[in-house]
Order: structure tokens, then C-alpha cells, then sequence
């Protein structure tokens, strides 16, 4: 991976997430991604916190876009490494989170989401 790389797919995920285009964030995902978040726990009622395949990560992201018409992501900086990318954003109310990808055959086959503590 490189810069160039890293800043083409970072530029493409966060137009896909402004743009509420669940399809168009999936076309980066491999079809066995495996994708962790606090959230999941919530939306789907997995207490493993985790999803696993492109059709899991699709009903949970579709039920957060569903869920916040107002969502929008602004990119504050991003990190890359032979296979991994962090984004770090912050969300339509202000709060920072990252998002970890690691990568195979240009896929993002592993993901994580991490928020900041809420005050």
C-alpha cells in the first residue's frame, strides 16, 4: 500500500458515506470481511460486537443510514501502513472516531470502528 492508494479509497469512502450510498461503501469490502463496533451490538443484537460478511455489514450499516438522515463524516487526518488505513473523522455530532481497515487484494477484509468517550 501507498499514499496514493490511501488517499484515492479514503477520498471514495468518504463520498460513498456523505453520499448514503450503501452499495457504493460496499464495493470495497471483500464478500468475508469481518467488522467490529460498539454499535453492533445495539443495531443487531450481536453481543460479539462483530459482523461477518459483506451481507451482515450491509444490514448494519443500512440500519445506521436509515437511522441518521443527517449523517455526514468529515476527515480530520488518515494513517497508512503495508496493509491497514486509519481514518480518523468525526461525525455529523461532532464526535471523533477511527476506523481501522486492513486490506487484501485491495478489499478491505477487516475493519474496526473506535469512538471517542463520551463526556
Amino acid at each position: 500500500m501507498d499514499a496514493e492508494f490511501a488517499e484515492r479509497f479514503v477520498d471514495e469512502w468518504l463520498a460513498g458515506w456523505n453520499s448514503h450510498d450503501l452499495e457504493r461503501i460496499l464495493t470495497h469490502y471483500a464478500d468475508d470481511v469481518v467488522f467490529s463496533s460498539p454499535h453492533i451490538i445495539d443495531r443487531l443484537g450481536k453481543a460479539s460486537g462483530e459482523v461477518n460478511g459483506k451481507a451482515e455489514l450491509r444490514a448494519y450499516w443500512g440500519s445506521g443510514l436509515r437511522g441518521e438522515d443527517d449523517l455526514h463524516f468529515t476527515v480530520e487526518d488518515i494513517r497508512f501502513s503495508v496493509d491497514t488505513i486509519v481514518i480518523n473523522y468525526r461525525n455529523q455530532r461532532g464526535r471523533a472516531v477511527a476506523e481501522v481497515l486492513r486490506f487484501r487484494d485491495g478489499f478491505v477484509y477487516w475493519g474496526c470502528g473506535a469512538y471517542a468517550p463520551t463526556p
